[in-house]
């Protein structure tokens, strides 16, 4: 059975646990402003001395990510606990393809995920070794059959995903994900590597987290809660995020009963 929390709080657990991952779009930010209740919850959860990383699939690096939040006015001691998937495929590529050559899909604003081997970047598909995958081209950001066009042909090659999500809202806006790129490569019989939540190594990248009590909170039944189910980590899940339909019909427990999730907690919104 799910606990709601909205009028305990998380205080009313805190003390549960010694580390926290937490989404950031969606949890800390809509990806225009900052949400001022999750932000004093950040604040309170420093003053109990616990440990929490801002765990986000952003297929960027830690560095671009902080930049981001610091025009959006976060302050420097919280932006100094993110950490990215793109982080974390960075450090993969670097130790496994350093030297070879990739075949870019996404955004111009994701060039920075790999500016240190940006001369491995080939500009045809047929003369790369692996695909890179952080997001949409922004010419072809709604028509995931473009995808499926480009990579016919080339399901004998690897692809890198640097987003696990598959969609995400801006503000009031749905977008699709690097993950949506990638569930069509995998259904034509492609090989997907992906960086980011649910899968482990994310995780154990961000921070030291061997035999501590976790929860993980976020807004993402794919991304955020099941990674915690995986890892045997408690999980609480924000309602008004991209579930926030499912669950205003369904309810929690069959919204996630259909994506094969187990939520401890849910709160409308992280709240102290």
């Amino acid at each position: 059975m799910t606990k709601n929390l909205d009028n305990d709080g998380l205080r009313a657990i805190v003390d549960n646990y010694q580390l926290f991952y937490i989404d950031l779009w969606g949890v800390i930010h809509n990806g225009i402003t900052l949400h001022e209740n999750a932000i004093f919850t950040l604040k309170e959860i420093t003053k109990r001395n616990k440990e929490y990383v801002l765990l986000t699939n952003a297929p960027r690096p830690n560095s671009a990510v902080k930049i981001f939040l610091e025009k959006m006015g976060m302050e420097k001691k919280i932006i100094d606990h993110v950490f990215t998937s793109g982080e974390a495929a960075i450090n993969y590529l670097n130790k496994n393809h350093l030297n070879d050559k990739f075949f870019h899909i996404g955004p111009p604003r994701d060039f920075d995920l790999f500016k240190d081997f940006k001369k491995n970047k080939s500009e045809k598909i047929n003369e790369s070794e692996y695909i890179l995958c952080t997001g949409l081209y922004e010419s072809h950001d709604q028509e995931l059959t473009y995808y499926k066009d480009l990579l016919e042909k080339y399901t004998n090659k690897k692809m890198i995903c640097t987003n696990p999500d598959l969609i995400v809202d801006r503000g009031n806006q749905r977008e699709l994900c690097a993950g949506s790129v990638a569930m069509v490569f995998e259904k034509m019989g492609g090989k997907v590597i992906y960086f980011g939540k649910p899968y482990p190594e994310v995780y154990n990248q961000s921070i030291e987290n061997k035999n501590k009590k976790v929860l993980s909170i976020g807004d993402n039944l794919n991304t955020d809660i099941k990674g915690a189910n995986l890892l045997n980590y408690d999980s609480l899940i924000i309602s008004n995020g991209i579930h926030k339909n499912e669950i205003k019909e369904k309810g929690i427990e069959q919204t996630a009963k259909s994506y094969e999730a187990i939520c401890n907690y849910i709160q409308s919104e992280l709240k102290w």
